[in-house]
């Protein structure tokens, strides 16, 4: 008996595989390659036989079975998780001179022909979906670039992402990028049915399939029929030479791609295939049923694009070029000004409100005083209003024929609007500053917010409604207060739980575990972003040694230039700030960067070294984690402080003749491991 009933769940096994290899082919076939070979009936069917052999046998049930396209249970929350690869933005440009620039700047580095490969660029949700052994593992936003929330669920419920990747020729373990976009006609569709039932329609698309993502019922994300397009391929095991190999072989995997006959990505030599495929599209983009607002030109081969390498921010090797923004025509009310955490005053002008680009504007910024003189703008201007990006509303114009004689010319404020400090603005700066950084109130709120940041301190449960309320109170006037506070102090505030303050109170003491670099970071030192944090905390290794640098061992720091190193010198000079920082080190932070660990000795201690190059014995990654092992420093740019150039097949011309010019010494990948084996 005991043998027969093992019999009979090896074949229900059998026929619950089958079952899911059947529908996932259907899937595929209905929704990534639109060539349906079943009805719509006949798919259900199978579709509800599944679900009868998983509802009697839930021991066999896939983590990814067809049956969670339909959506499953209400989650409470959603994990935030860090991304294996970094998800970096893009550079943006709104002019075809900016292309040019662009491609100019990618044939200084690269001497031999480089093939560009062109993209819609989807006005959709960033999302990164990992695979293990060809299964839906996790689907993660892009959140803030370094971390982001896990919405796999969510994303279950997109037929066109594959749950269990087709044929067997891909990566163990690998990551798929891709655009979550709600089609037009969907969006409609969800629009009239709210409207039908008295609800406020949704303002766009995008805003839209972000919102569905984040819902935590996943049955009403698939009810949404979101969709999904694949532009990028992830691994530790990379087997393409290029990125347009990798998306054709995604395809072959079941991703659905931009579809190659429709033109919707193409590769290319020259600027002048550049420019027709972005007027193509700024015109065919009406007919597409997605949005999409501009196109992306990325280097296609792997390594010219390690060889273009990175900026803090984005990469080298691709830029956006964004469509010319919709534009509207409104009222200039009046114009307020706002004050941030380092003290910059940015004017804001106060508009009568107007629907532009699916949301309704009521302010823009106008940046700097100098912009607001080029504009000669005056209060009760009509103005012409248009979105930068496409995201952040800014005045472009005015329509001089409405200018009556009666209209007051604006005049930017001579002193802080919130402290009545004088402002000042520094020769060569376009931004106007409040000086007074200690009892300034936005100024101190601002700080504090930074400093308690994800990228920071990243103090759980406080934000910026709870800092308000420290600050009104008085209990907390600027960062080192947050490590003497108390759950005493915390529970009378409002809406203030003893859960609440008990989680603010271990967030507090936790961020004592911060290394050196994000304090350095979170101390909001003007210029001084992540990057910049890393390396003066890398090569001085202690923040007395930064207070006590001048400007040229400042700028003998890779990377590090006049304007941040006298950022830097003015913020010690400070009194205040001295005092700061021995009160947050009394509270037991860390201001000293402690070299990890190495095995064997430093062979290369104290060389600095930039890497340039194809390398056949090693990869550019194995290659600088040697040279850090053996105490060697990595910099991005040949500069008179380098001393060897590690030269590889096809390095750029721009680097070698730099180095040559400032006489490094340049050496072969053969000749670094001599180094380090004698």
């Amino acid at each position: 008996m005991g043998i027969r009933t093992n019999g009979l769940k090896v074949s229900v096994k059998e026929k619950i595989n089958k079952l899911v290899k059947e529908l996932n082919d259907h899937n595929y076939r209905y929704y990534v390659l639109n060539q349906a070979i079943i009805s719509d009936y006949d798919f259900d069917q199978l579709l509800k036989e599944l679900e009868a052999f998983e509802a009697k046998h839930p021991e066999f049930k896939d983590d990814n079975s067809p049956t969670l396209r339909v959506g499953s249970d209400i989650v409470k929350s959603f994990n935030t998780v860090e991304h294996r690869f970094p998800m970096v933005s893009l550079s943006n440009s709104y002019s075809k001179e900016e292309i040019i620039d662009f491609d100019n700047r990618v044939k200084k580095t690269i001497e031999e022909e480089v093939e560009y490969v062109l993209e819609l660029k989807y006005d959709g949700v960033a999302i990164g979906i990992s695979y293990l052994n060809g299964k839906l593992k996790q689907a993660v936003t892009r959140g803030d670039g370094v971390r982001g929330d896990v919405v796999s669920e969510n994303v279950r419920t997109i037929r066109t992402i594959p749950m269990h990747l087709r044929n067997d020729d891909f990566p163990d373990d690998l990551e798929m990028r891709g655009e979550i976009i709600l089609p037009l006609t969907q969006f409609h569709r969800i629009n009239e049915e709210r409207v039908e039932i008295g609800e406020e329609p949704y303002a766009n698309p995008r805003n839209t399939a972000s919102g569905s993502l984040k819902m935590l019922d996943s049955s009403v994300v698939a009810q949404r029929k979101l969709d999904g397009y694949i532009y990028g391929f992830y691994s530790t095991k990379n087997p393409f030479q290029n990125h347009y190999q990798s998306i054709v072989k995604a395809a072959e995997w079941g991703f659905k791609i931009p579809d190659i006959k429709k033109r919707m990505i193409e590769k290319v030599r020259s600027i002048d295939e550049i420019i027709a495929f972005i007027d193509h599209w700024d015109t065919e983009r009406k007919n597409l049923d997605f949005e999409i607002d501009g196109i992306v030109i990325k280097v296609n081969d792997y390594h010219q694009q390690e060889e273009l390498g990175f900026t803090a921010k984005a990469p080298r090797w691709a830029i956006a070029y964004k469509f010319k923004a919709e534009q509207v025509s409104t009222r200039l009310e009046s114009v307020s000004y706002q004050v941030g955490r380092t003290g910059a005053i940015t004017p804001v002008a106060n508009l009568t409100p107007v629907h532009l680009a699916g949301t309704t504007v009521k302010r823009a910024s106008l940046h700097n005083a100098d912009q607001i003189e080029r504009l000669d703008l005056f209060i009760g201007d009509e103005v012409y209003v248009e979105k930068g990006g496409e995201i952040i509303p800014k005045i472009v114009g005015i329509d001089l024929s409405k200018r009556s004689d009666d209209l007051e010319k604006i005049q930017f404020i001579s002193t802080c609007p919130e402290c009545d400090t004088v402002l000042i603005r520094k020769e060569g700066e376009a931004q106007h500053y409040c000086p007074n950084d200690i009892t300034c109130p936005p100024q101190i709120k601002g700080k504090i917010e930074h400093f308690i940041s994800r990228k920071a301190m990243n103090i759980d449960g406080l934000g910026g409604e709870t800092i308000d309320q420290f600050y009104l109170s008085g209990m907390v006037n600027n960062i080192a207060d947050l490590y003497v506070l108390t759950k005493e102090q915390i529970l009378p505030l409002e809406r203030m739980a003893e859960k609440s303050a008990d989680n603010i109170i271990k967030g507090i003491l936790e961020s004592r575990e911060i290394g050196f670099p994000r304090v350095l970071y979170a101390l909001g030192i003007r210029y001084v972003g992540e990057t910049v944090a890393k390396k003066l905390a890398f090569h001085f290794e202690s923040i007395d040694a930064i207070m006590n640098a001048n400007l040229e061992e400042l700028i003998a720091v890779d990377e590090i230039g006049d304007r941040i190193a006298e950022s830097v010198i003015q913020y010690f000079s400070n009194e205040q700030h001295i005092e700061l920082i021995e009160r947050l080190k009394n509270s037991g932070l860390r201001f000293e960067a402690k070299r990890e660990k190495t095995e064997g000795p430093q062979l290369l201690l104290g060389l600095k070294m930039v890497i340039s190059g194809v390398f056949t014995k090693f990869s550019r990654d194995e290659l600088k984690a040697t040279i850090e092992k053996n105490g060697g420093k990595i910099s991005s740019g040949i500069s008179k402080n380098t001393d060897y150039l590690v030269a590889g097949e096809k390095m750029g011309p721009s680097k070698l003749e730099k180095a040559n010019k400032l006489g490094v010494k340049i050496i072969s990948e053969d000749d670094l491991i001599r180094m380090i084996a004698e």
